[in-house]
C-alpha cells in the first residue's frame, strides 16, 4: 500500500469518528461526552483503526500498551521524584517552591508537564487532584490519565464531595484532616506529594520509590504503612 492510500483511509478514518462523535451529540443521555476530540486525538485513533484494519496491530496488544504507560512506566516517574524528596529535604523544598525546574531536573520534562505545582499531604491537609474541564494530567511524571480520571462522575464528585470520594477509594480520614481540591488545567498541572510512612525513614530512594503508587500522586489513595504493602 502506497503512501497517498494509507493517507487516505487515515483520513476517512478521522472523519467517521468525527461523525461518530456528532451522533453522540445528539444523544446525550445515552453518552458522556463534554467537548468534540482535538485533532491530534482524531489523527491518533484514525491511526489506530488503520493498523488494527490492516492487521498490523492487534486491539489486545494496544490494550497492554497503554496499560504499561497507565500504570508502571509513567508512574514510576511520579515515584523517583517524590522518593527523592522524601530522602532530600533541599530537593524537598525545590520541590514544592518550583516543582516545573525540580522535576525537570531529573530528566521528566515535555507535552502537558509545562507547568507543574506539588502539594503536600501533611497530618492536618489532604490534597486531592482533578480536571473539572476535561483531563489535563502532567504526563511526564504520571503516564496517561486513569479512566476514571477523566469521567464526569469524579471530575464533578472530586469537587463537590471529596470526602466522599476518598471513601470510595478506601481512604478514609480523620475528621479535621482538611480537604484541599486542586483543579488541573492546561496552565497548571498538580502532583500530590504523598505523606511518607515514618517507618520508612532512612530508607534508600529505590526501596522508597517501590512505595509511592499513582492513585497516591493524585490524592485519592494514601501510601500505606510498608508492612501492609508486604515490604520488609
Amino acid at each position: 500500500m502506497d503512501a497517498a492510500s494509507i493517507q487516505r483511509i487515515a483520513q476517512r478514518s478521522a472523519l467517521n469518528i468525527s461523525r461518530g462523535f456528532v451522533k453522540d451529540q445528539e444523544h446525550p443521555h445515552e453518552h458522556d461526552h463534554t467537548e468534540p476530540p482535538g485533532d491530534l486525538e482524531l489523527k491518533v485513533k484514525a491511526l489506530e483503526s488503520l493498523l488494527v484494519e490492516k492487521g498490523l496491530v492487534v486491539p489486545a496488544a494496544l490494550d497492554v500498551l497503554i496499560e504499561t504507560y497507565e500504570h508502571k512506566v509513567g508512574p514510576r516517574n511520579g515515584a523517583q521524584v517524590v522518593a527523592k524528596a522524601w530522602a532530600q529535604p533541599e530537593f524537598k523544598e525545590w520541590l514544592l517552591e518550583d516543582g516545573t525546574a525540580a522535576i525537570a531536573s531529573l530528566g521528566y520534562t515535555g507535552r502537558q508537564g509545562e507547568h507543574i505545582q506539588v502539594v503536600e499531604n501533611t497530618p492536618m491537609v489532604h490534597n486531592l487532584v482533578v480536571c473539572t474541564l476535561c483531563s489535563c494530567y502532567p504526563w511526564p511524571v504520571l503516564g496517561l490519565p486513569p479512566v476514571w480520571y477523566k469521567s464526569a462522575p469524579y471530575r464533578s464528585r472530586a469537587v463537590s464531595d471529596p470526602r466522599g470520594v476518598l471513601d470510595e477509594f478506601g481512604t478514609i480520614l480523620d475528621d479535621h484532616v482538611q480537604i484541599r481540591v486542586w483543579d488541573s488545567t492546561s496552565e497548571m498541572r498538580y502532583l500530590v506529594l504523598p505523606q511518607q510512612p515514618s517507618e520508612t525513614q532512612g530508607w534508600p530512594e529505590e526501596t522508597l520509590a517501590g512505595l509511592v503508587t499513582r492513585n497516591a500522586m493524585i490524592g485519592v489513595e494514601k501510601i500505606p504503612p510498608p508492612k501492609a504493602q508486604g515490604a520488609p
